[in-house]
């Protein structure tokens, strides 16, 4: 164990305040920095609206509406840019409770964990989102126009893209679980159906309520649930080997 694990209740709360701290400037940084480029970010979530077959109007219905769109899109962006800084603070936190061979697993999983959520968020993006739009927006009459507003437009998408993100975290949770030592490889094949199930509960949840967007949600996730077996079987190999 490590010599910080003597530290008393209020040295741990004080370190968890640092750490915060800097975790809360990373994204103020972040946001600062999105916000630089926020036009053109704008610019990139609005484009799947400009490949579907039925035209999508997006409308500012409120006097402060792009305001707060901008500063919300800002701090989404700063969230994302902030990921590394938050999970390596997180991680730091932890670190003194872990044993060594444990905490020569720290930084590449801080590194993982931010591309895995970036691939969720790209493939929801490029995917997930393109489908969606397409399907919601098919089902209009022609007398009727696709007239949305753009502050739930906004909202819908960064729903499904941090929820991606988030889902495509999988084998970097089973890794940390395997590493202490809760999941097995057997463990997971045995209840392989039980988290099929799981699966589909999840994809509902985070994409829109049609087949379609519900489909290909859980496809990649069943691919990942296999993923994360191998995954702790490495870990378990090695730690046998240790």
């Amino acid at each position: 164990m490590s010599e910080k694990s003597d530290m008393s209740f209020l040295d741990h709360l004080e370190e968890l305040r640092w750490r915060l701290v800097k975790s809360i400037g990373a994204i103020v940084l972040g946001g600062i920095l999105a916000y630089l480029f926020i036009d053109d970010i704008i610019a990139i979530l609005i484009a799947p609206t400009e490949h579907i077959s039925s035209p999508m109007i997006l409308q500012v219905l409120t006097v402060q509406g792009m305001f707060m769109i901008k500063w919300g899109m800002s701090i989404v962006g700063g969230f994302i840019l902030a990921l590394p800084v938050i999970t390596y603070q997180m991680a730091k936190f932890i670190t003194p409770g872990l044993y060594k061979n444990e905490k020569k697993f720290m930084i590449p999983l801080v590194f993982f964990s931010y591309i895995s959520f970036i691939i969720g968020v790209v493939f929801a993006y490029m995917i997930i989102i393109p489908f969606s739009l397409q399907f919601f927006s098919s089902l209009g009459m022609s007398d009727i126009q696709n007239n949305y507003s753009i502050n739930y437009y906004f909202s819908f998408i960064i729903w499904l893209m941090l929820g991606s993100g988030i889902i495509f975290e999988l084998p970097v949770m089973v890794f940390i679980l395997s590493v202490i030592g809760i999941l097995t490889p057997p463990f997971m094949r045995h209840y392989r159906k039980h988290a099929l199930i799981v699966i589909l509960l999840l994809s509902a949840f985070i994409t829109p309520p049609d087949p379609v967007s519900l489909l290909f949600m859980s496809l990649p996730l069943v691919l990942l649930y296999e993923l994360s077996i191998g995954v702790s079987w490495i870990v378990n190999k090695r730690n046998k080997e240790a």
